[in-house]
């Protein structure tokens, strides 16, 4: 972990109720979210301290990849900075927002949110078709993990017909199409498991 880093965070008293039980699925659209999140209030903090205060949740856009079908989703398999996560498949790629997608003091909540997506993504692919469709799924978070307690998912999903644009970085370890059907076989992270239940005709 950079010591330096900085990160969004959202104080957990400020965030609608429903946003942080012990588990938490949450279907919403985007202009729900952000009308929410800016009424919550926002600031960067040291990653170092928002790691281990749960008074705060750090906002992570939690972005999955699926065929306009949704028979198949992308995965892989956790090998990155977060120990806690590795060996667990994901189907979510997406990290921490930091100062840098402000790029503006005047900047929104929406503008700094998308603009942190949208940098995860380009990290995180080296490859992948910009006109492909995008939503926003809902909210997910969960108190069981010491992962859990510090973060909160908004989960986007992007919808292709060509998979086999997407070239993962080096970050997506064993990454992969497989068939939806069979996700639940595998031993998925926790919000992987919590977004299969936001993804419509799961």
């Amino acid at each position: 972990m950079d010591q330096k880093e900085a990160v969004l965070c959202i104080k957990r008293n400020n965030l609608p109720k429903t946003w942080v039980k012990q588990i938490s699925i949450v279907p919403m659209d985007l202009t729900d979210f952000i009308n929410k999140s800016t009424a919550a209030g926002f600031e960067f903090i040291p990653r170092s301290q928002a790691e281990t205060d749960d008074s705060k949740k750090q906002i992570i856009p939690y972005i999955i990849l699926q065929t306009h079908n949704l028979k198949r989703t992308a995965i892989y398999n956790r090998q990155g900075s977060e120990q806690r996560l590795h060996d667990l498949w994901s189907i979510g790629i997406g990290g921490h927002i930091n100062p840098e997608d402000n790029h503006q003091q005047t900047d929104s909540f929406e503008k700094i949110l998308m603009a942190g997506m949208k940098r995860e993504l380009d990290e995180e692919l080296e490859h992948r078709p910009q006109n492909d469709t995008l939503d926003f799924l809902g909210v997910i978070s969960e108190e069981k993990t010491d992962v859990g307690k510090v973060h909160l998912g908004a989960v986007f999903r992007i919808l292709t017909d060509t998979p086999d644009k997407y070239s993962p970085g080096s970050e997506l370890f064993q990454f992969k199409w497989e068939d939806t059907s069979s996700l639940e076989d595998l031993n998925l992270e926790l919000w992987s498991r919590l977004t299969l239940k936001l993804v419509p005709d799961f």
